[in-house]
């Protein structure tokens, strides 16, 4: 008998999805900064075994969208709600437990099994959990509740173990030697992304996207030629700093990062252009992979 399914992990903004995907994959797959809206697309990360392949979907933060970027992360949030074998709703002990209930509502009506994660319960104290936990029940009373802490990885292990149980019999969706669906230069853009979301601060983040030009791997290393896109030219001012100190400080960084990744030396160019209005523009947000051709 072998399992198979996909186990979506849904929530608010920067309640630990990203952490916690991480821990269950038990590879770096998503990146993770303090900031709300790290995480931009849908990211699977691939667990197989003799018997069992996990599809794990980490998904944008649910949020009211303002432009056409933050249309199309919502939207693969709610993708995820249509394949979920099993879902995850992730939440923490800070967020107000009903924000974003037209998401809560869509929530309620899946077919598929919920699991209801509390994140950060080392944050909080043992009568205030059990309050939460109340609380959920009324909102969701079709999940299953389990209290965590992700990033001291408390109860990850009872987590996995629901998981297991709950997933459907079914045959593997993906070579078992995968670990994802997304390429390696999807990878890179990644981590340059999460060290402009780690040095620079306000708005300058959220207006910054990475596409990787030149991605060419050798015996010994792997060259890389990557473009930082901003909306305007006092953010492009901004991104490479004084005489490009800033932008070699986030070159040093993600080069670090990167070798660490593919395991391998890596020689990173990064160069800054100016794509006025990019977020709002549809075809660059398809050229940037946010939406279908």
């Amino acid at each position: 008998m072998h399992k198979a399914g996909f186990v979506n992990i849904v929530g608010n903004p920067n309640v630990g999805k990203s952490t916690l995907m991480n821990s269950l994959v038990g590879e770096r797959i998503s990146i993770i900064t303090s900031k709300a809206q790290t995480t931009r697309h849908r990211i699977m990360g691939i667990v197989n075994t003799e018997d069992m392949q996990i599809v794990y979907s980490d998904t944008p933060g649910v949020l009211d969208p303002n432009y056409r970027l933050q249309h199309t992360m919502l939207a693969f949030s709610q993708s995820a709600l249509q394949d979920a074998d099993v879902l995850l709703y992730v939440t923490d002990v800070v967020e107000t437990p009903n924000k974003n209930k037209d998401f809560l509502d869509k929530v309620n009506k899946q077919q598929a099994p919920i699991i209801l994660i509390i994140n950060k319960i080392d944050l909080t104290d043992q009568t205030k959990l059990e309050q939460l936990v109340q609380t959920w029940k009324e909102l969701l009373p079709k999940a299953e509740i389990i209290p965590i802490s992700a990033l001291n990885k408390f109860n990850i292990e009872y987590v996995l173990k629901r998981i297991k149980e709950l997933l459907p019999e079914s045959p593997p969706f993906f070579d078992k030697d995968a670990l994802t669906d997304k390429p390696a230069r999807f990878f890179v853009t990644e981590i340059i992304r999460e060290k402009i979301l780690e040095v620079y601060d306000k708005e300058i983040p959220y207006a910054c996207e990475v596409l990787v030009e030149r991605f060419k791997e050798d015996k010994n290393m792997i060259h890389i030629n990557a473009i930082i896109f901003v909306e305007r030219d006092s953010q492009k001012g901004i991104i490479i700093g004084r005489q490009g100190s800033a932008l070699k400080k986030v070159g040093t960084m993600a080069r670090k990062d990167i070798e660490t990744f593919f395991q391998k030396k890596v020689f990173l160019e990064l160069h800054v252009k100016v794509e006025k209005d990019w977020r709002s523009r549809d075809n660059k947000l398809k050229s940037f992979g946010y939406m279908p051709d």
